[in-house]
């Protein structure tokens, strides 16, 4: 069995965060593994309350997780403090995972900021240079390297900077661009873009942890990191596609849409 480890957030409205890293786990054939960095008040409206998890304790649970079972992949989520930060690069760093994928989550959807100001810094120094991949957002990139990014041109010239700052391979996501969905990847020789079209879809929760999530579940089964981002890009593509309106907001997407279908459900089942 392979196996993954997500570090993030909790998210108790189930669509972000641990629980969607873990159904994306589940629905891509890999046994799934967590640290919690922090709990979040949440539903699908907004985030009310965040509570941060003593670097102690997030330490144990990597020693607890690292000293007994088999390590596949990392995906790590929210990182809001510095202290978090540097327990965790000091922890990977000895215990030394092969594959690192890193979503530099700054904001929820809703608008409330889940990093403090001063640990994006230490998440650009400590963590990056740990990583195989990070998986910004063009917001999220624009944070990084203060700059605005308005085009796929620009995307590129993104990936170049942050690739700079120490990971191996960046993938700039542009779903905040008009048009097609174009993901930027850069691996340190050239650019290469996956494409997907454009969704109308208001349901899109845990788009970014889910994306990462699964990327990180395909390279523990052992696919090269291209076609584990073309595969995990046509996965969240279908997530969205079966989103479903879970409470008053903005609702999951469907982890198992694939399941279901195997199964022969129907999505009507969940609703």
């Amino acid at each position: 069995m392979r196996t993954a480890l997500t570090i993030a957030g909790s998210d108790s409205s189930g669509g972000a965060g641990i629980q969607a890293d873990l159904k994306t786990f589940s629905a891509l054939g890999v046994y799934g593994m967590s640290v919690i960095t922090a709990v979040t008040a949440q539903n699908t409206c907004g985030v009310s309350a965040v509570q941060d998890i003593s670097p102690a304790i997030i330490s144990a649970q990597i020693e607890a997780v690292f000293s007994d079972i088999p390590v596949h992949a990392v995906k790590i989520g929210m990182v809001s403090k510095v202290e978090t930060i540097e327990t965790i690069a000091a922890s990977l760093g000895r215990f030394a995972p092969r594959f690192v994928v890193l979503d530099p989550v700054m904001v929820a959807k809703s608008g409330h900021a889940l990093i403090e100001p001063a640990a994006i810094a230490a998440l650009r120094t400590r963590l990056f240079p740990l990583a195989l991949l990070i998986t910004p957002n063009i917001p999220e990139a624009e944070t990084l390297l203060g700059e605005k990014i308005a085009d796929v041109a620009a995307m590129e010239r993104a990936a170049r900077a942050l690739y700079a700052c120490g990971p191996r391979a960046v993938l700039v996501k542009g779903g905040h661009l008009d048009g097609e969905a174009v993901d930027v990847l850069f691996d340190g020789h050239e650019c290469r873009h996956f494409t997907a079209p454009r969704l109308a879809a208001r349901h899109t929760h845990g788009t970014g942890c889910t994306l990462s999530a699964a990327i990180a579940a395909l390279l523990a089964r052992g696919y090269l990191l291209t076609e584990a981002v073309e595969r995990a890009k046509t996965y969240i593509s279908g997530a969205i596609a079966h989103a479903f309106p879970l409470g008053a907001g903005v609702g999951p997407v469907h982890h198992f849409y694939d399941l279901y279908r195997k199964a022969g459900l129907d999505d009507a089942d969940i609703r």
